[in-house]
């Protein structure tokens, strides 16, 4: 029999019949810009490879608390720096439409799950390639070129499956 943790696990949180939430304020997902606030940092320290830090630069103690649980679990620190790096953009979302994060509501989690599956994917240019404003010029982005080799298509812009 399953443990109650597992009992959705294999159930995408989109079937689940009491994720149907109406209310929250229209928000303008597409037109939305994830500010480049706080950071995922890595660390000399084993027992913490990675530290969240929020926009204030103070350490986020609910996300170590998670990180320890997936040491405990025996998972590498890769797989806690990629965890870490979905709760960065979970964080800069939640800074971006100024919600605390102990204040979210299921309108809120739909809306970023919204927002992941038509924003397109952060372009990071160097610093000295930035204009005054710091937008990134449209021939600085990469070109979404097929891979020579296996001649897969490229990594579209967005997070969505392609």
């Amino acid at each position: 029999m399953a443990e109650p943790d597992d009992a959705y696990s294999h159930v995408s949180f989109c079937e689940l019949p009491d994720m149907v939430e109406a209310g929250g304020t229209a928000r303008d997902l597409a037109g939305f810009v994830l500010p480049e606030v706080g950071q995922l940092t890595a660390t000399a320290d084993p027992g913490r490879p990675y530290t969240l830090l929020d926009a204030d630069g103070a350490m986020v103690d609910l996300v170590q608390a998670f990180f320890g649980e997936l040491q405990a679990c025996g998972r590498p620190p890769s797989t806690v720096r990629s965890y870490g790096m979905d709760l960065l953009r979970w964080w800069r979302f939640l800074s971006g439409w100024e919600l605390a994060w102990d204040r979210v509501t299921r309108v809120n989690a739909r809306d970023f799950a919204r927002w992941t599956q038509i924003a397109p994917k952060p372009v990071r240019v160097h610093w000295r390639r930035r204009s005054a404003d710091g937008a990134v010029p449209p021939e600085l982005r990469p070109a979404a070129v097929p891979n020579a080799v296996t001649g897969r298509a490229a990594p579209g812009r967005s997070h969505r499956a392609s």
